[in-house]
């Protein structure tokens, strides 16, 4: 298993290196960085990862960097730590997802409570993602015609209506039906019912997957 990963961010170097030294204390891999050009530049690692990130920064502020990750749409478990915090603020980072939002100085285990409900999240994310990763790959390997069966037996649709659907015959729904259930790997409905819900396939679409 990929080794869990703490980066933190702050531009105060005792605190940085502060932290630093309690994370490693009880066995994290740390990074230290003094912005979020440092870390932009450095890139995100490929484990279990959790940011531990100041809100005031130089150049980009912490919450800033939420909003960007945001809408770009990148899953990064943060833990907020400043020592100027006010109640809108923190609001405003729990809003945005935020794992938890410390007012310096904290207490150690607060911090590290904090952390490991960062990297359980990212976890839980991360094989979330291995898992859609695999079904796409599957639903990549149907044919066009396939991916309209699938779509419409997701639904619920029986082999006659289908094939009033497509204007095909109900043996021709038989088949690439068989088919679908063997390339996505499974004879349950439900399952791939939860798969089109999954790759987000809607009836009458045409489905792509770039």
């Amino acid at each position: 298993m990929t080794e869990a990963t703490i980066i933190v961010i702050d531009d105060d170097l005792e605190i940085r290196q502060a932290l630093g030294s309690l994370l490693r204390s009880v066995g994290f891999d740390v990074k230290l960085l003094a912005s979020v050009d440092d870390f932009l530049r450095s890139g995100r690692p490929n484990g279990p990862t959790c940011l531990v990130l100041d809100v005031r920064l130089p150049g980009r502020s912490g919450l800033d960097f939420q909003l960007e990750l945001s809408r770009e749409n990148i899953q990064l478990p943060i833990v907020f730590i400043t020592g100027h915090g006010d109640i809108p603020m923190s609001v405003q980072a729990m809003k945005g997802g935020a794992v938890e939002f410390l007012t310096k100085p904290f207490r150690d285990q607060d911090l590290l409570d904090a952390v490991h409900v960062g990297l359980a999240r990212d976890r839980v994310w991360l094989e979330n993602e291995k898992a859609l990763a695999t079904v796409r790959a599957r639903f990549d390997s149907l044919t066009p015609r396939e991916r309209e069966v699938m779509a419409l037996v997701a639904t619920g649709r029986l082999n006659k209506q289908i094939a009033g659907d497509l204007g095909v015959s109900e043996i021709t729904v038989k088949v690439h039906r068989s088919q679908v259930m063997q390339k996505m790997g499974t004879k349950s409905l439900p399952e791939l019912a939860r798969m089109a819900d999954k790759l987000m396939l809607a009836p009458g679409k045409p489905q792509t997957h770039s």
